[in-house]
């Protein structure tokens, strides 16, 4: 079912990106961040970056994915603590006023973040919500699409221009107004609040999937399973 307008809930949303050191929520750091806020057009009317100084070396390789060495961050970011500790608030005060809050595969920036607010001794997000995936939303409403869906993918799809991927501020944009596109693609739930209960079962049944599938391609033993907590890990 297509719209061209928006529910009453989504005028206005945060949006929310990190880019890291690596892909292990648990042992992985925050390197670059966005926060900010998106109005109905998708115009971004509020927004805050951070680099930080990890405190671990930056792979390589996650070098190569967002640009930042770790000699830059060491030089030019702020200390982790403090990074975490401005995220986490900037998100707390969205939350606070009701509004949803974007992440592309949030499950992994929520997970993450609140290790890293652990780690520092920070006060974390307990259940943060209303979240908006646009990825769990993209896989329940057009479950048979062929094609992977990364962010860029994805974006590239709804007709969502990205053209610096994997910068925080630019994925946490993109993702904001693929979720725009997605709410005028598909009839989504009366409230955010709804609309995040269903994503909690979505993504566990899309874990459980992906969990068959490579267990059949041999890339995880049978005794394995995907966690497919939704929107922090368990």
């Amino acid at each position: 079912m297509t719209s061209t307008t928006l529910p009453n809930w989504l005028t206005r949303v945060g949006v929310f990106d990190l880019e890291t050191t690596g892909v292990d929520v648990t042992t992985d750091r925050i390197v670059t961040a966005h926060v900010g806020v998106l109005d109905r057009h998708g115009r971004e009317i509020a927004a805050r970056d951070w680099l930080a100084d990890p405190g671990i070396p930056i792979p390589d390789g996650a070098a190569a994915v967002h640009g930042i060495s770790t000699e830059h961050a060491r030089r030019h970011g702020r200390p982790a603590s403090e990074v975490v500790a401005e995220i986490s608030n900037a998100l707390r005060v969205l939350f606070a006023q009701g509004m949803p809050i974007v992440a592309y595969n949030a499950s992994y920036d929520f997970s993450l973040l609140a290790h890293e607010a652990a780690r520092h001794g920070i006060p974390v997000l307990i259940d943060p919500q209303p979240v908006i995936d646009p990825l769990v939303i993209d896989k329940a409403y057009d479950r048979y699409r062929p094609g992977k869906r990364t962010l860029s993918v994805v974006a590239e799809h709804y007709a969502v221009p990205l053209d610096d991927a994997h910068e925080a501020s630019a994925d946490a944009v993109a993702a904001g107004r693929v979720a725009l596109a997605l709410a005028k693609e598909f009839a989504l739930p009366g409230t955010a609040a709804e609309l995040h209960t269903q994503q909690i079962g979505w993504a566990r049944d899309q874990a459980e999937s992906l969990t068959e599938y490579f267990i059949k391609v041999g890339r995880l033993d049978p005794a394995e399973a995907l966690d497919g907590s939704w929107p922090v890990r368990g």
